[in-house]
């Protein structure tokens, strides 16, 4: 269970976080919604380890985190990002494997198979060694997927994981959702797509800007 307690954020004098309370159990679905400009994404940052909070407590079952300055955090929360951020020099595989073996220190046989596993997982089976710019976009949303998973993270936060797609594609992302939950995977989601929220979401946090 992730637990946040009084999490306050703040850029220069500008207050973008103000005491927020927040859990979410294990095996759940929140989906963080609401107005541009009212922290959302800051919230995810926050979640995990992106950037520092001010003040407040982060647990996970009941015990203190910081992800700011936990060294192998992507093991315990992982992330994708809107932009995908894979490596443009790797191939798939490798922008996969990357992590589990510089991070996690686990052996090259075994993080390829791990991989591929994912891969396959995830219908991306034969385009292992294409590069990122060979994939269309929902390719790459799904090779970022399979790239936080390797990490076995016990939870998974996206940044507006359907705001590039068409209709098609934004239901298979739905559906890698909706599996993973199956799997008990605890997922963070920030989106502006309240559609989409209303399919997913065991729980929804609506946030709106700060007013001073």
């Amino acid at each position: 269970m992730l637990e946040l307690k009084q999490i306050t954020k703040k850029y220069g004098e500008r207050t973008i976080l103000d005491h927020v309370d927040l859990t979410v159990e294990d095996g759940k679905i929140l989906c963080i919604v609401g107005q541009s400009g009212g922290g959302k994404t800051t919230l995810l940052r926050c979640i995990s380890g992106l950037e520092k909070i001010d003040s407040g407590q982060i647990l996970i079952d009941g015990e203190p985190f910081d992800p700011y300055s936990n060294q192998t955090n992507d093991a315990v929360i992982g992330v994708v990002f809107q932009e995908y951020n894979l490596f443009p020099h790797l191939t798939v595989l490798q922008n996969v494997m990357l992590a589990p073996t510089m991070v996690l220190k686990k052996d090259t046989v075994q993080a390829q198979a791990e991989a591929k596993e994912l891969l396959q997982k995830l219908a991306l089976g034969g385009k292992e060694d294409l590069y990122p710019w060979q994939l269309s976009g929902g390719q790459k949303q799904r090779v970022a997927i399979a790239r936080a998973l390797a990490m076995r993270p016990k939870i998974l936060c996206y940044d507006e994981p359907t705001s590039a797609l068409d209709p098609g594609l934004r239901d298979t992302v739905k559906e890698i959702i909706l599996d993973l939950k199956k799997e008990q995977m605890t997922q963070i989601i920030v989106t502006h797509d309240l559609a989409f929220t209303e399919e997913i979401a065991d729980d929804i946090l609506k946030v709106k800007p700060l007013t001073d």
